[in-house]
């Protein structure tokens, strides 16, 4: 598979989540202090993000 979050925990004992593309980090959240409101986070980006609007700054 050539994309994936990932759950894992800084050098603060923070969950974060990262999403990755062919082994690239694409982006990565804030620190949270549970596995599950990590894993709320994936949960959200996966049912918000499809339909989430592109905004141009450029």
């Amino acid at each position: 598979m050539a994309h994936k979050f990932e759950i894992y925990r800084d050098k603060k004992g923070e969950y974060r989540v990262r999403f990755k593309y062919n082994s690239e980090v694409m982006f990565a959240t804030e620190g949270y202090s549970s596995k599950a409101s990590a894993q709320n986070a994936i949960d959200s980006i996966k049912e918000n993000g499809p339909d989430a609007p592109i905004e141009d700054n450029s």
